[in-house]
């Protein structure tokens, strides 16, 4: 099979013609360290057909979607169109790459926690280390946002303790 040479063709190749690419890719490095996984092992993945990617130059780019459903990681449902979302961002100043680190694998361990089959709930954590900011987006149901948003202030209350 040829591989695609840019990201349209990528989308297509992947069933997403037109799919919009920006934040929707990783790279062997990312899935590495999602994984806990050393960056060969997940090349001898891919090269065995355990994990889908596509070749980009001398580089691979593995799908969001594939990584999930690689990692056995719920399939997500979107929302209907009459369904009201909220997304909410929370700037948190002051912490320290540990803290970033283990903050950015509780929050998808806490959604992934949760019970029912309500619509799907998303959560990124950004650190930026040269400001020392930790970001915490959250898009889904007002009250799954709710739910995490207290959980997240009971943390901070924590750390000031």
């Amino acid at each position: 099979m040829q591989q695609p040479r840019n990201a349209r063709a990528l989308a297509a190749a992947y069933g997403h013609p037109g799919a919009r690419m920006s934040g929707e890719l990783c790279t062997v490095d990312i899935v590495a360290d999602r994984l806990k996984l050393h960056p060969k092992t997940v090349l001898r993945f891919i090269r065995d057909g355990k994990l889908r990617a596509a070749r980009v130059g001398k580089s691979y780019r593995i799908l969001r979607a594939d990584l999930e459903a690689f990692a056995g990681v719920p399939v997500s449902v979107d929302p209907s169109p009459d369904e009201a979302w909220v997304t909410s961002i929370v700037d948190v100043p002051g912490v320290d790459p540990a803290l970033a680190k283990k903050w950015a694998s509780v929050i998808p361990g806490a959604l992934n926690a949760r019970q029912g089959n309500g619509a799907s709930m998303r959560a990124e954590v950004i650190y930026e280390a040269e400001r020392a900011h930790l970001k915490i987006v959250a898009v889904g149901a007002p009250s799954d946002t709710a739910n995490l948003l207290s959980l997240v202030q009971v943390w901070l209350q924590q750390l000031k303790a």
